[in-house]
Order: structure tokens, then sequence, then C-alpha cells
């Protein structure tokens, strides 16, 4: 009953979020902002950039866009320069590139050019950390436990599949959403990056702290783990994510939150935002060993970790 709900009222929430009103034109994507960079880098040079950078923190729903826009050079050494804007697609087949004079050039994914090429894309990685800040800042403030050391959950070793980028597109940025009942009954969620998962099967040992028992009512919370890797708005993830989980009332037992999130959240909402990667239900707060993700992409290996009062 209650994820029923919860879907009812995100999916409206997205659905009006989604329609436009009046006559006023649709702000521009950040695939639509790269592609007119590009061209603009490709004829004029770099002196565009950080107005194209304002834009793009606006279509991210980030306060700032400085030093958002990153550039890397593929391809081979010989032959006419081109610029191209890294598509917002994994499975794209073709992407456009330009010429110093504007021309257009349809070049294939299938692999790397010949001739040299300077792809720009968004660096996900700044975007992720001030994305992150956007939603903590959006959560109600919460209760936390005033202690002398609190237990955590520590992350021994983490290994994931599909989230290999291809050649166009550089490092995924991961990024896991912990949600539980706060200490005032109240969901709360802690974002966390992940930022040192860039390559798909292979095994990470970060030693990383990802849930802190000292803000969570129950013994129990869950991980949604997904993947930036260009259009995310963290201002619309933010707002959806409050509407969501902030209705869900403590009962006085815990509740799982994964699914009634994930089953709210349309796929067409997003463009190319957070991809979904993997989660975990009810992770405990002296659970030790390997848990492996509800979808069967990954697995975690997890400890008691008692962080002390200095």
């Amino acid at each position: 009953m209650r994820a029923n709900t919860l879907r009812a009222t995100l999916v409206a929430l997205l659905v009006a979020a989604a329609v436009p009103t009046g006559t006023a034109a649709a702000a521009p994507t950040v695939q639509k902002i790269l592609d007119r960079l590009a061209h603009d880098v490709a004829t004029s040079g770099t002196g565009t950039i950080a107005a194209a950078e304002r834009k793009i923190a606006e279509a991210k729903g980030l306060p700032d866009g400085q030093g958002l826009v990153t550039t890397r050079r593929v391809g081979g050494l010989k032959g006419e320069l081109l610029v191209a804007a890294a598509p917002d697609d994994d499975n794209a087949t073709k992407l456009k590139a330009y010429d110093r004079k504007g021309n257009t050039h349809e070049l294939t994914t299938a692999h790397e050019p010949d001739q040299p090429l300077v792809l720009i894309d968004i660096d996900v990685e700044k975007a992720a950390k001030r994305g992150m800040d956007v939603i903590r800042q959006a959560m109600p403030t919460p209760q936390t436990g005033q202690l002398a050391g609190y237990w955590a959950t520590q992350v021994t070793r983490v290994r994931v599949s599909d989230v290999q980028e291809p050649w166009f597109k550089g490092d995924a940025e991961i990024f896991a959403l912990v949600s539980g009942f706060g200490l005032d009954g109240k969901v709360r969620v802690d974002p966390v990056t992940m930022p040192y998962l860039d390559e798909e099967n292979t095994t990470y040992a970060p030693n990383q702290l990802l849930v802190h028992w000292n803000n969570y009512k129950y013994d129990l919370a869950d991980v949604v783990m997904m993947e930036d890797d260009g259009d995310t708005n963290y201002k619309a993830l933010a707002q959806a994510l409050v509407a969501a989980l902030l209705t869900i009332v403590d009962g006085g037992a815990y509740i799982p939150l994964v699914s009634a999130v994930l089953d709210a959240i349309p796929d067409s909402w997003y463009t190319d935002d957070p991809d979904y990667v993997e989660s975990w239900y009810t992770l405990s707060e002296q659970g030790a060993g390997v848990v492996n993700g509800a979808s069967g992409r990954g697995w975690m290996e997890t400890r008691p970790y008692f962080v002390r009062e200095l």
C-alpha cells in the first residue's frame, strides 16, 4: 500500500514537471549545450567554455558550473582536427563532429577515428560531488545521536558490472543513496560518492565508510547505487527524493525503501541521468561479509567499524 501511494505521488510530480506551461521555450539539455560548444570551440577556440558551463550548471541543477566542462583528445595523429560533444547515449552509433569551418562530419562510434578528435564532455566527478551537496541541502535537517563514538558500516571490497563507458565517454561516476529512518522517525537519505569505481568487473578495496549508524533509528538501512554519466539534474533528483521518501511514515518497524523509490521514478524521466547500477536491501549495523546486490550486478564485502571520538 505504501509503495503504491508513493509511486502515484512521485509519478504525478514528475509528469507535472515534464508538461510545459505557457509558450516559454524549453531549456536546452546538457547535450545540446555541449554540441553548440563543440561547434564554437572548433571554429573560434575555447572562449565560450565559461558561458557554457553556467548553462550546464543550470541544466544540471547545480549552483556552480566552474570546471564542469572537460576536453580530451582521442583518435589518430594525421588528418584534420575535429571537435565533437560526447554523445549522451552509451549505445549511440554515430557522433557529430565539427571542423574549423563549422562543417559537420558524421563519425562512427564503433571505434576511435583515424584522424584527431577533441571530445567535449562533463566532468562528472565534479558534478557528482556538487550534486551530493544539493541533495543533502534539500533534505530536512536530521537529528543525530550524540555519542562518544559510533558504529559505521565499512566497505572493504566492492565489485560491480555494467559501468564501463564506451571510448567516447569518460569514466562513469558512481554514487550511492543510503536511506533509512532517522532518529526523528523521518526517512533520511545520505548521498555518498564512490569515485574509485571506474571499471566494471574489477574488485576495489576502498575501506570506505558507507553507513553512519548514529544517524539512524533502526539498525537497518538500504543502499541504491547509481551512475551519473552526463545529464543528471541533481536539483530535480533531490526534489523527487524529498517528495517520495518523506511521505513514508515510521510505523514502529523498519520498512525497506529501495523498491518504492525505484518503482516511483519512470525511466523516461531521465535522459542520460542516473543509470541504475545495483541495490542492497537491509544492511545491518553489525552485518559482516559479502552481500550480493538485488539485481545480481554487484556485491560488497562489509564489516562493522567503530568510529571513536577524539
